[in-house]
């Protein structure tokens, strides 16, 4: 049988999703406490791999077993209680067995998040950042980059993908009364490293040490090397992973 997971994570203690030999991964702490609990070695395979320091409102997973579970308030009760403090399940529910939580998926959205002012109660979940920015600017960018669909030149340079086309459904800044900014983007996929890329020449555009223009010759480069240093890792969240009424239908 295939399950889905819901959970959501804190990333800054991790090096991202996937298992690493070099540090913590939110996977690896998620298999470990699903194989103590169930009693038998679990994989689970994300809806995406998100990068060291970035954290999920929510995020999917699936594992396959061979015995059903028995899907109750104490499974998910003892699983959070094995888990540390910045991954928390919320629900697990069965899935037909061609569901799967990457290919399945039809659209995931990505929030990045600024604050001028430091807060010492939620440190590395957001960018602090103080220089001003002009908000019109940034989504008069936005408008640009809604005409592409090759991103070749905000993806990491190492990314091993077979194309680098993705459909966005939208991209935009808001402003809250507080003072934080928030860049808003959906797409069908994201490649490695392209929302940080992204914000980070959306902030050298903010200061207007950026053109519009320039973005737009960034873009139509398809040269990563031209599109300047990404924005750290703390204020990227992901936020919501779209699937088919009929993947989600056991959802509880």
């Amino acid at each position: 049988m295939r399950y889905f997971i819901e959970l959501s994570y804190r990333g800054t203690a991790y090096r991202g999703w996937q298992t690493q030999a070099n540090g913590v991964s939110i996977q690896s702490t998620l298999e470990q406490a699903l194989s103590k609990r169930l009693g038998w070695p679990v994989y689970v395979l994300a809806s995406g791999r998100t990068d060291a320091g970035v954290h999920a409102e929510q995020q999917f997973a699936h594992f396959d077993t061979d015995q059903p579970l028995a899907l109750t308030d104490d499974l998910l009760y003892s699983l959070n209680c094995i888990l540390p403090d910045d991954i928390a399940i919320h629900t697990i529910f069965p899935v037909g067995a061609s569901a799967h939580a990457r290919f399945s998926a039809v659209s995931r959205y990505y929030q990045y998040h600024i604050t001028r002012d430091k807060n010492v109660f939620q440190p590395g979940l957001t960018l602090h950042f103080r220089p001003s920015l002009d908000l019109d600017r940034m989504n008069e960018a936005c408008q640009i980059l809604l005409r592409y669909t090759d991103f070749k030149s905000v993806s990491k340079a190492r990314a091993n993908v077979a194309h680098f086309r993705c459909e966005l459904a939208f991209a935009y800044w808001t402003a809250q009364p507080d003072g934080r900014l928030t860049f808003h983007i959906k797409a069908n996929r994201f490649l490695w490293g392209m929302v940080r890329t992204i914000v980070g020449m959306m902030l050298e555009i903010g200061q207007d040490r950026l053109s519009l223009d320039a973005f737009d010759q960034i873009l139509q480069a398809r040269d990563r090397t031209v599109a300047g240093r990404a924005a750290p890792a703390n204020g990227l969240y992901l936020v919501e992973v779209a699937y088919p009424a009929e993947v989600l239908v056991n959802r509880v």
